[in-house]
């Protein structure tokens, strides 16, 4: 009780945008009040570290560090180039040792290692995938959308979703370069987006924006090489959803009880329950979220509230959530933000 909490926006700043805004938050009542914005250049996705004290965020240039100040507010340390083309998505590993940057427009994988002050220090490995998909625009060549490490921190899990697998690596923590040991195949043109795992570091899930589905995988990495084993498919829009809609974004509750995946097109966010036995997901609801093409979603912790990040129509929605009775409901009236596209939501200090 009496927690602090902020929230950072990035954006893309081709418009009146200026870069990572950022947010006070009143938890119980599910509202964020505008603070500032730090400018950068099309800061379109954000990380921040495992120990909750820097934050890292794309920009045209490649990535930039910041210091998370007591009161959440931002302090820039540095800046490194990727060496490549602006970057899609970011993480750490669990002990803040390395970068990680997906390259969507050149199918690039990035590892920088991190400064003991959280700067960003030299690019140790740098690796292009090669092959080829479909026809289709999103799959005719190599686009990595994201980097995870497993929960063991024994595994770099890039999902290409142009050629439509996860390349599985091992990572050298002595000189930060990247061995490929597998490769999870998916189904033919389901573009699979952004892997993630259950809080217990057991079950894997990994959303497929064609397909519009949530794959979920056991996790077992004691062995030579890791073992995924599919145990569930589960669609991520409803049945009358129609079919031109895609699975955009998917986040987990901080208590590991629900997972979140937004859906454009059809425009909604679809709400899962996590089975904690066997990691399988029941559909809680899925619903619209007033606004064009949601790219993200931010979970209150709580739970109690959600808000979706509309990239096309310029706006945050707030949205109290009942779980009881399977439905969500608007909250607010919309915040106004040109093209946010990812939302981090922390604890600060003071």
């Amino acid at each position: 009780m009496g927690d602090k909490y902020v929230a950072y926006v990035g954006t893309y700043t081709h418009g009146d945008s200026k870069g990572i805004y950022i947010y006070d938050m009143d938890i119980e009542n599910g509202r964020l009040i505008e603070r500032k914005t730090i400018p950068i250049n099309n800061a379109s996705y954000i990380a921040i570290s495992n120990n909750k004290e820097y934050l890292y965020s794309i920009c045209d240039m490649g990535v930039e560090a910041y210091k998370i100040l007591p009161d959440g507010d931002l302090e820039k340390i540095n800046e490194r180039s990727i060496e490549g083309m602006r970057g899609c998505h970011i993480s750490t590993d669990a002990k803040d040792e390395f970068l990680f940057v997906a390259g969507y427009h050149d199918g690039k994988v990035t590892v920088l290692r991190l400064r003991e002050d959280g700067g960003l220090d030299q690019i140790t490995d740098g690796i292009f995938h090669k092959g080829l998909g479909t026809v289709t625009e999103r799959n005719l060549s190599t686009h990595i959308s994201s980097v995870t490490m497993t929960p063991d921190q024994k595994y770099l899990l890039v999902v290409d979703m142009g050629v439509g697998h996860v390349k599985i690596y091992g990572l050298n923590r002595a000189n930060g370069k990247l061995k490929l040991v597998d490769i999870l195949r998916c189904e033919l043109d389901s573009q699979p987006r952004f892997i993630i795992f259950s809080n217990n570091g057991k079950y894997a899930y990994l959303n497929c924006e064609a397909k519009k589905c949530v794959h979920v995988y056991s996790y077992e990495g004691d062995g030579e090489i890791p073992k995924f084993e599919l145990i569930q498919t589960i669609s991520t829009i409803s049945q009358n959803a129609g079919s031109n809609s895609i699975s955009i974004a998917m986040k987990i509750s901080e208590d590991g009880r629900y997972l979140y995946c937004t859906n454009a097109g059809n425009n909604s966010v679809t709400i899962f329950e996590i089975n904690q036995s066997d990691g399988t997901l029941q559909t809680v609801c899925s619903l619209p979220i007033s606004g064009d093409y949601p790219k993200d979603v931010g979970i209150l912790p709580n739970n109690k509230y959600i808000v979706s990040l509309n990239h096309e129509s310029n706006q945050i929605m707030t949205f109290a959530v009942d779980y009881e009775n399977k439905y969500f409901s608007w909250k607010w009236k919309p915040i106004s933000i040109e093209t946010p596209n990812c939302i981090k939501i922390i604890k600060v200090k003071e």
